[in-house]
């Protein structure tokens, strides 16, 4: 069997209608290329979308202030300086003559802060006005 128009006459009506027929009914039929849509490839040389650009949201400057409170660097010094208060504090309690008097701040520096309690503790202890170390120890009597 032939393919294609088996009427009488070639270019009539019948066989155009016939052939329109035929086109329809193909498989595979050609696709219309469409532009470059958003997101999507691009189809061109030429860069598409390119007024659509994201805006940036600028983020708000930190104070300073807040930024110093919440380093942990600082947390730890603070954490020294009162570590070593409160040893001074209850070695001079528990034993006000006692030889340990003046390692107490360092220990209790390390155990609070660690190293950078201790640091911070050394710092504070050189700007600070010097003080007699223990209060509740009698003055001694100087000879004459």
């Amino acid at each position: 069997m032939a393919k294609g128009f088996q009427g009488k006459k070639k270019g009539s009506a019948a066989e155009k209608k016939a052939i329109k027929k035929a086109q329809s009914k193909r498989k595979t039929k050609t696709k219309k290329r469409t532009s470059t849509k958003k997101g999507g490839i691009r189809k061109t040389a030429r860069k598409a979308f390119k007024g659509l650009t994201k805006k940036r949201r600028s983020m708000p400057r930190r104070s300073s202030l807040k930024g110093l409170t919440s380093s942990s660097t600082l947390k730890k010094v603070a954490l020294g300086v009162g570590g070593a208060t409160l040893a001074t504090a209850m070695i001079s309690f528990i034993a006000p003559n006692s030889s340990l008097g003046k390692f107490a701040p360092a220990a209790g520096a390390y155990a609070l802060g660690g190293i950078e309690g201790i640091i911070g503790n050394f710092a504070l202890g050189m700007l600070a006005r010097p003080t007699s170390g223990n209060q509740n120890v009698a003055p001694q009597m100087e000879v004459l």
